[in-house]
Formats: structure tokens, C-alpha cells, sequence
């Protein structure tokens, strides 16, 4: 049984310092890795990382075990091509050296992200977390805060909007007082936390390479993503017009319901022309559709239908909007004098029709996929 023992660096900290080409692979050349980086920067938690891969593969080696220590880095600029970079300096290892299962050191959270990358390419039986042990005392804590303040990754996610914040505390509070002061500075900072916890900058830095590559590929829900966005807005303020008139004595029921009436038709087309267009990407790609592209499209429709519907009720009871009408009709000699229909009747229709249109997206589903509709139905 053969193990490889893989240090893994994310940030490139041991290709960048040493100037070797990754991936490095065999005991003398990572522990010559070591030293190297060791006499570049001897602060680096990478020593401790290098040395920990060598600890382990020795130990194994104790045991009778064949073991390879490597190293493998993310030589890129962006997070994607340094994550892309581990996959294919992976796939080198494992090519080159055919091992059974694979132990992952790190030294970081950061790093720790890249072990599906290995797991999906050889057995992982282990992930060994290199934590280095720092002195408790004043002058450690003084040093690791001169450290932190040298680290310009963290001086710009910490200390500039800190900075910002204790700036415009004072302007806001001389112009507008100290509720409205502490409110904003309260949004601004929840909405930066958000910002941060949800990668939001991770999305838009790949957001233009991930266009781009939409665009050179040809895809068609491109056009159609950006004609939802447009018919989007034209419900957001279609929505909000309706609503805009309205007295305040109604409260806030009743004019979110007009926005909701006006606006979810538009809404529902867009998010229905949005559909479409990854319905026909998945068409073009693939021979077989999968279900869930399917029935989107009629899921969204009989969404819309129903909120439609409810949003009706509320206003018609409010006397917001006119009751529907239906007109006499003879048919032959059968007579139906005209009639109004009520809020309650009205939603039961809406209802209806957005049950009617789910199923009937279940049956399309089914009959273009060849599956039977009791299949699609307990899927």
C-alpha cells in the first residue's frame, strides 16, 4: 500500500518565496523545500506545515508503509486558477506515482478548502492541521499584533472600514443626530459582515470571467437572463407605481399587495424567459433534458398564478380593485345570466390553475423524458 503525504499551500507562500515549480515530490526535496523557505522567511507557518508532511511520512515509512511526501501550490493570481492549479498539480501526482490513499497537511482554513480538490482525485484518509503554539505573554501579543498590522490583506478587510466608520460617526451624528448616526453605522457594518460571510467579493471577482466564458460559448440563456432582468425592473416599478398613491391610513398590508398584484405578472415572465433559456442551453448541451429544467418553467408560472391570485383577494376585498364580471352566455338554449364573482371564488380559481399548471408540467416532464407520471410524481 502506497500513501502520498501532500502539503498543500493555497496561496503559493512556498512557490512564490522559493521560486521552484510546483509540484515538488520525494523526502530530500521536500525537506531541501523546507529549509529553503525556512532561511527566506522563518516567521512563515509553511516551515511548520513542510515539516509536519516530512514528520508524517517518516512515521509511515517507520511502520513499513511505501510513502511519498510532496508539496503542491496554487501558482495562479486568482483564487480559481490557483484552486485549478491543485487540481492539475494533483493529477500529475497521481499519474506519476499511483497512490493508494493520500494524508493532506495544512496550516491554515484557507487551505483546508483545497481538500475535496485531492479527495476527488485520490482516497484522503487523513487531514493533519499544522497549528503553531505562541507564548502567551505581553510582548507575543505585541508582536502578533505588529504582525497583523503588516499583513495588508487583513489591514484592508479590518482596519479601513473601522477607520471609515469612526469618521462618519461624528459627521452623522452633527448632522442628524446620534439615533440615526448609530443606525447607519449599524447597517453599514452588518451589510459589510454579509458582505464578507457570504464571499460576495469572492462571486463578482469571477463574476466577468464566468461571463466571458458564457458569452464565447454562445449560450442563449445570456440574451434571455438579461431580457428577464429588463422586464424585472419593468415590474419593480410597475409594482411600485400602483402602490405609490395609496393613503397611509391603509397600512402596509394593502399596499404591498398592489405592488405584489401589478408587478408578480411581469415577474413571472421574466423569471419565465430566464428559464427558457437555460431549458434550451440544457437542450443544446445535452441529449437527454433532465426533469428539473423541465418543469421550471410551469413551476414558475403557476407560482405567479397563485400569488397573483391571493394578492386579488386582498385587494378586491379592500375594494382596491373591481370584481371580475362574466357576462351572460347562451349556448344553443342554455342561458347564464351575468354574474360577479366573489374574492373567495376568485382565489379558488387562481388556485386551480396553478395546480393545473404544475401537473401539467409534470406530464410534459414525463413524456419527454419517458418517464410515467406516478415516476415523476415520487421524484
Amino acid at each position: 500500500m502506497s500513501t502520498l503525504v501532500v502539503c498543500v499551500d493555497r496561496n503559493n507562500d512556498i512557490g512564490r518565496k522559493t521560486g521552484l515549480e510546483m509540484p515538488v515530490a520525494g523526502w530530500e526535496a521536500v525537506r531541501s523545500l523546507a529549509t529553503d523557505v525556512g532561511l527566506e522567511d522563518p516567521e512563515d507557518s509553511s516551515v511548520n506545515c513542510l515539516l509536519e508532511a516530512l514528520r508524517v511520512a517518516r512515521d509511515l515509512r517507520d511502520e513499513d508503509e511505501e510513502t511519498t511526501v510532496a508539496v503542491i501550490s496554487g501558482t495562479a493570481e486568482t483564487r480559481v486558477g490557483a484552486d485549478r492549479a491543485v487540481a492539475a498539480q494533483t493529477d500529475e501526482l497521481v499519474a506519476e506515482l499511483d497512490p493508494d490513499s493520500a494524508i493532506v497537511v495544512i496550516d491554515s482554513a484557507e487551505d483546508e478548502r483545497l481538500v475535496p480538490i485531492v479527495e476527488s482525485r485520490v482516497r484522503v484518509d487523513a487531514v493533519d492541521r499544522v497549528v503553531v503554539r505562541q507564548a502567551r505573554d505581553i510582548e507575543s501579543t505585541y508582536y502578533l499584533l505588529k504582525q497583523f498590522l503588516a499583513d495588508e490583506e487583513l489591514r484592508q478587510t479590518v482596519l479601513v472600514p473601522t477607520g471609515i466608520a469612526l469618521i462618519a460617526f461624528p459627521v452623522l451624528l452633527m448632522l442628524s443626530g446620534p439615533a440615526l448616526a448609530a443606525a447607519a453605522i449599524t447597517a453599514v457594518i452588518g451589510l459589510f459582515t454579509l458582505y464578507k460571510g457570504l464571499a460576495i467579493g469572492d462571486y463578482l471577482r469571477d463574476l466577468p470571467a464566468q461571463a466571458r466564458d458564457a458569452l464565447y460559448s454562445g449560450r442563449v440563456s445570456i440574451v434571455t437572463y438579461v431580457v428577464g432582468a429588463g422586464l424585472s425592473l419593468i415590474g419593480v416599478f410597475t409594482g411600485a407605481y400602483r402602490a405609490a398613491p395609496m393613503d397611509a391610513s391603509d397600512g402596509v398590508l394593502i399596499p404591498a399587495m398592489a405592488f405584489t398584484f401589478e408587478s408578480v405578472p411581469w415577474l413571472a415572465v421574466a423569471a419565465l424567459t430566464a428559464s427558457v433559456g437555460r431549458l434550451l442551453d440544457e437542450a443544446i448541451r445535452n441529449d437527454r433534458l433532465r426533469n428539473s429544467y423541465l418543469n421550471l418553467p410551469f413551476g414558475v408560472l403557476a407560482v405567479g398564478l397563485v400569488v397573483r391570485g391571493f394578492s386579488a383577494y386582498f385587494l378586491q376585498q379592500a375594494e382596491e380593485i373591481p370584481p371580475v364580471t362574466v357576462p351572460e352566455i347562451s349556448v344553443g338554449q342554455t342561458t347564464v345570466d351575468q354574474f360577479t364573482v366573489d374574492p373567495g371564488t376568485r382565489l379558488a380559481v387562481y388556485v386551480l390553475l396553478g395546480v393545473f399548471v404544475s401537473l401539467l408540467g409534470v406530464r410534459v416532464a414525463s413524456y419527454v423524458s419517458g418517464t410515467t407520471l406516478e415516476e415523476e410524481l415520487v421524484e
